[in-house]
């Protein structure tokens, strides 16, 4: 429940002075993102369809919206659940999506873990590396997380670009 900016960059200086191990901090991390997510994944993939076709109308979701979700997260369930563990705000809902879609829980967990260790690792660099000087921490998180979220942008494109040099060479014009 609480944010791993609060808790991961104290960690990172806590490995720096030795009172903590880093495999031990990032399977720890690792851990609670998965567990996290997961309880969140089978939430929404149990209960959220049902939910949705009940009240959804309330919020404008409707079973085309459904529709759209499915096929959507058939196609890009991977790279949107790897790269949403890497931007502030989204990491904390993509879950619901994926559960909501089905998507294969094997892959959600693999992707989930992976964007998340990333997130994490970097987390724990910054508090490693700054110390525990808490004006540097909150100077710099702000370029870090612009950096994450232009490798995360960068990413999408390539994605999108190679997504739709695909389907023009498969000749069936989906994108």
């Amino acid at each position: 429940p609480i944010p791993s900016e609060v808790t991961m960059v104290p960690a990172g200086y806590l490995i720096h002075e030795g009172q903590m191990s880093l495999p031990g901090v990032l399977a720890a991390s690792i851990g609670g993102t998965l567990c996290g997510s997961t309880a969140m994944y089978v939430f929404a993939r149990h209960f959220g369809r049902r939910f949705l076709y009940a009240y959804g109308k309330y919020m404008f979701f409707n079973h085309e919206r459904m529709e759209k979700l499915d096929r959507f997260f058939a196609s890009h369930g991977e790279i949107s659940i790897f790269t949403a563990r890497l931007i502030p705000g989204v990491r904390h809902v993509i879950s619901f999506p994926a559960g909501l879609a089905h998507m294969d829980v094997r892959k959600f967990c693999l992707y989930t873990g992976a964007g998340g260790g990333i997130w994490m690792s970097v987390l724990v660099l910054v508090g490693y590396v700054i110390g525990g000087n808490k004006a540097l921490v909150k100077h710099y998180m702000p370029y870090i997380t612009a950096l994450v979220i232009a490798g995360v942008a960068l990413m999408l494109l390539l994605y999108i670009r190679n997504h739709r040099n695909k389907a023009k060479g498969n000749g069936n014009g989906v994108v």
